[in-house]
Formats: structure tokens, sequence, C-alpha cells
């Protein structure tokens, strides 16, 4: 009876060894996010040196518990919503403490940072961020924890299968080139500067299909001379006609640098995710959205403006999902809603993860307000 026992134990030993070779891990699709303040969920926070951080009130207010979360926003980030309709999974923060091997398998990971750009040089006043190379060395560390995890020929289908979200550029111009501090800003011109921001992104692209990337969606640049922080330096309060052009400029060089990659670099499927023209009506139209305000931000203190962050004497508009902006940078959680929602049809994006349900989508509320705007 004991043989016997022993026998069938070693049977189902073997045909469970036997079926994880012929199938392999059975690891879902997830995404690897590397961007800026824009899809950060929360590295800064963790960067105790840096001064590019939303851990103050009112941040967070619309999101979960409304305590700050490391989103510089009210609410969620156009990734959070985008794969939220994808149903993908809500990758955490890579300085998370609770990030592992199995959290990275079941969620993926956002090696987002604010202040962080293409280029290394860039917000480098911030004093702690991740530029889009650290994330990529970062990214190159959670791949060696996965191949120990699930080895190499399952972790090189793993990361294949996942999708990527590059999305970075606007500090690279708001905070470098554009800032006489930085000597970016006299060694290049408009154009050749483009260029050099572009050829750098063309070397990170090609570096992380290098990697495993196959599935990637860059995203260019919104009309970045309307954030409330560029029209306070127009005597007009208007934008910034430069910096607009700046952007445009930028998404012209980089969907072509794309459609290039994709043409020579095998298996790729990069796109571009260009959501200037969205962005910008609901800008110069905020009430064909359901929005009474595109030109200042909701959290605000008072009349000294800039005050680059929300801070705890900052005082809020009285209804958030009526304000495109929710600081002098970030959109709110309703803006971020519509854009996402806009791009997904404009890229026509499927459902990937069919089986699973989207996370909670928080909504903007009315209170508490401490402004009559």
């Amino acid at each position: 009876m004991i043989k016997y026992l022993n026998i069938k134990t070693l049977f189902i030993i073997y045909a469970i060894t036997f079926s994880f070779l012929v199938h392999g891990y059975n690891c879902k699709i997830v995404q690897f996010i590397f961007g800026d303040s824009l899809s950060d969920v929360g590295n800064n926070k963790y960067l105790s040196k840096s001064l590019a951080q939303a851990s103050l009130p009112w941040y967070g207010i619309d999101f979960g518990n409304g305590l700050p979360n490391g989103r510089f926003s009210n609410g969620r980030t156009v990734a959070d919503i985008i794969g939220d309709d994808m149903g993908l999974p809500r990758p955490p923060a890579f300085l998370d403490p609770s990030l592992n091997e199995d959290v990275i398998l079941e969620n993926g990971v956002n090696y987002a940072s604010g202040g962080g750009g293409i280029l290394n040089e860039t917000g480098s006043y911030f004093v702690q961020r991740f530029g889009l190379y650290k994330q990529i060395e970062l990214f190159q560390g959670t791949q060696e924890l996965i191949r120990g995890k699930i080895g190499d020929k399952e972790a090189e289908k793993f990361f294949q299968e996942a999708r990527y979200v590059v999305a970075l550029g606007s500090n690279d111009f708001i905070n470098n080139y554009l800032m006489p501090v930085y000597s970016d800003s006299w060694t290049y011109s408009d154009n050749t500067f483009v260029q050099y921001l572009t050829q750098t992104l063309g070397d990170q692209l090609t570096l992380l299909h290098r990697l495993g990337a196959r599935k990637l969606m860059v995203f260019g640049l919104g009309p970045m001379g309307c954030i409330p922080l560029q029209r306070v330096l127009s005597t007009s309060g208007g934008c910034q006609d430069k910096t607009n052009k700046l952007a445009l400029a930028f998404n012209q060089e980089s969907s072509q640098l794309v459609s290039n990659l994709t043409s020579i670099l095998p298996n790729a499927t990069f796109r571009f995710g260009d959501a200037y023209d969205v962005v910008n009506d609901l800008i110069t139209n905020p009430n064909k959205y359901g929005f009474n305000n595109s030109d200042s931000p909701c959290c605000s203190f008072g009349k000294i403006r800039p005050a680059l962050t929300c801070v705890p004497a900052s005082m809020l508009c009285k209804d958030r999902s009526k304000y495109v902006f929710w600081d002098e940078y970030h959109p709110s959680d309703s803006a971020n809603e519509l854009i996402a929602k806009e791009m997904m049809k404009k890229l026509g994006f499927k459902p990937v993860n069919q089986t699973e349900s989207p996370s909670p989508s928080p909504g903007p509320a009315m209170a508490p307000s401490t402004d009559d705007n």
C-alpha cells in the first residue's frame, strides 16, 4: 500500500512538472511604466531628498482614503485610467517597500518619477529624481529578479508579452532647456535641442527593445505652454506660443522616430500617442467638455503664484470636477479621465486581461472647499 501511494505521488509530481514544462509559468500580461510626474504613483515619496513631492495635502483627496499617495493630482493618472479600461493591473511604484517578485509578476512595475526627463541633466535642481536612463537601469534589475524566480525562458516570454509605456519630455523643456540655469539652454537652438532630445529617446527605446520590450507606447507632449505655470510668465495670462511650438516639434520628431524603430527592430510594435490636439481642445473649449476653468489651478496659494505644488495652506476650488488643472503643472482627475478616454478612442486600445475587473475609479468630490472660484 505504501509502495502504491509513493508511485501515485510520484506520478502526480511528474504530471505537474510535465505540465509546467509544456505550458510554462502562468503569467498574466502586466505593464511597465516609465515616466515623470504625470505618471508617478509614489516613487518620489520614497526619495527623501527630492524636492519634487506630492506628499502634502491636498494631493490624493479624491483617491482611496483621500490622503497623499504619491500621485501629482487629486486623483488618478492617465496611465491609471487607460490601464483600468484595458484590464491591466495598476503597477506599484518601484520603491514601494512591498514590491517583490510575486507582486511584479502579478502587477508589473511603475518607474515614473516626478522631475525626471529623457536627459540625465533634466530636473537636477529637484536633487533626487529618476531620469529615463536610471528608470531603464532599475528595469534591468527587475529582470534579474524575475529570471531568478521563473527562469530565463519564462522571463523572456513574460517581458516580451508585457505592455510598456514611455511618457516623458515636458521636464526636458520646462525644467531644463527653457531655464537659463541649465547649460542646454545656451548650448542648443530650438531645432538642435529637439533633435538631441529625440536622438537620446531613440537610444533609450532601442535599449528597451534589447531588454525585451515589444509592445510599447510612447506618449507625446500636450500644449505645455498652456499649463498655469507657463501662463503666469505672460503679461496677458495667455499660453506661451514658443513652448507650445517646442512640444509640437518634439511630437513630430518622436512620431517619426517611433515609426522608424518599428520598421527596423525585430517584432517591435511601437506606437506613438499624440495627445496634443485632445488636450489643446480641452483647454481652448473647456465648456464643451463640462469644465469651466482651464487656465488656473484648482489648488493654489491664493494670489501668490506660482506655488508649484499644493501646500497645507492652499485654497481649493469649489468643484474640482470643473477644473482642467489641479496644480500649476498637472491636470485634475476629471481632465485625466477625459484625456485617457479620448486617447483610447483615438488609438483603438483593446482590453488585454479581460477576466480582470478594473480597479475602483474614484471621481472628484465637492468638499472640502476653501475658495469661491
